[in-house]
């Protein structure tokens, strides 16, 4: 009996020093964990990519309310969506007809009285058809060739899946971004291109040094308040158990667009990187490295926001 309870005890002993250990581990910015706000797709999970082919975290604090983000998502997909016979000039000449088939009934006329009998109103009907099938045609052809173009950093191949393999790590940056995917929720779809994945590498070199060395001023000039908000708890909290966060040698080794899209005056691009970094939790008083201190990767979904013309900001982190 006594010896369950030594080795209960030393299983409980374990488990603390692993809850532990795994507190520390991933303390950079953001703590691997999920947090921040992606605007209506918020509480949508990001398009695989490449680089983070798994489903990515959903967010575990966000200002955002689900009730936001699904008003504006209902409202951005109201206005994408057609009626029963589709938008515009053939939406309306269709309704038309039925319009009148309907008014013929009310009026005793029958669905079709009014309209030349059963042959004319069927020769009638097909010519409206043919109309209708080469103008869908014509303009689904407008369409394609008016479609805005994701910026692809380099001559990718495609994956089979309408988004391009990531490039390989020669190159600079541009060979490290893969193109983008094809956003398919709330907003519209935007090009990225190559000065914007220049200001995404710096940003994450950028988010991490600020944290590391405490500045709360840098962090506002490069994350949203909501990220920032988040950053300052985490960094009172380290505060309070007389540590320190050092995030040191941050390097990007790939990375590729996973959405980019446009919500009223705002834009947004969630970034797929996966980067190196020694991430190490030291004592305040004594400087001596309590956690980690040795390279590590780390793979993440960073979403950035910007109003038209401004910078980009830190908007979300999620972990891929």
């Amino acid at each position: 009996m006594k010896r369950h309870r030594w080795l209960i005890a030393l299983a409980a002993i374990a488990t603390i020093f692993t809850l532990a250990a795994a507190d520390y581990a991933d303390a950079r910015a953001g703590r691997g964990g999920s947090a921040g706000s992606r605007g209506a797709r918020t509480f949508s999970a990001p398009a695989a990519t490449p680089t983070a082919p798994r489903a990515a975290q959903p967010l575990q604090r966000s200002t955002t309310q689900p009730s936001t983000a699904a008003t504006g998502a209902a409202a951005a997909g109201q206005a994408a969506r057609p009626g029963l016979f589709g938008g515009g000039m053939l939406g309306g000449l269709a309704a038309g007809f039925l319009g009148a088939g309907l008014f013929g009934m009310l009026f005793g006329h029958g669905f079709m009285g009014g309209m030349g009998g059963f042959a004319s109103f069927l020769g009638l009907i097909l010519q409206v058809v043919l109309v209708i099938v080469v103008a869908r045609l014509a303009f689904s052809w407008w369409q394609r060739r008016n479609q805005p173009a994701y910026a692809m950093q380099g001559a990718t191949p495609d994956t089979g899946a309408g988004r391009p393999a990531a490039g390989g790590l020669g190159g600079g940056f541009g060979g490290l971004f893969g193109g983008g995917a094809a956003a398919s929720a709330a907003g519209e779809p935007i090009s990225i291109d190559k000065q914007d994945y220049d200001d995404f590498e710096r940003l994450l070199t950028d988010v991490q040094a600020a944290y590391t060395v405490e500045d709360l001023n840098a962090l506002r000039s490069k994350a949203t308040p909501e990220m920032v908000s988040y950053f300052a708890e985490d960094l009172a909290d380290n505060a309070g158990r007389g540590l320190i966060n050092k995030v040191t040698d941050v390097k990007l080794l790939q990375g590729d667009l996973a959405e980019a899209w446009r919500e009223g005056g705002d834009e947004y691009a969630t970034v797929a990187m996966r980067f190196e970094l020694t991430d190490s939790m030291v004592e305040r008083a004594s400087g001596n490295v309590v956690e980690g201190g040795m390279p590590s990767e780390a793979t993440e979904l960073w979403t950035f926001r910007r109003g038209r013309g401004g910078p980009w900001m830190l908007s979300a982190i999620q972990q891929g």
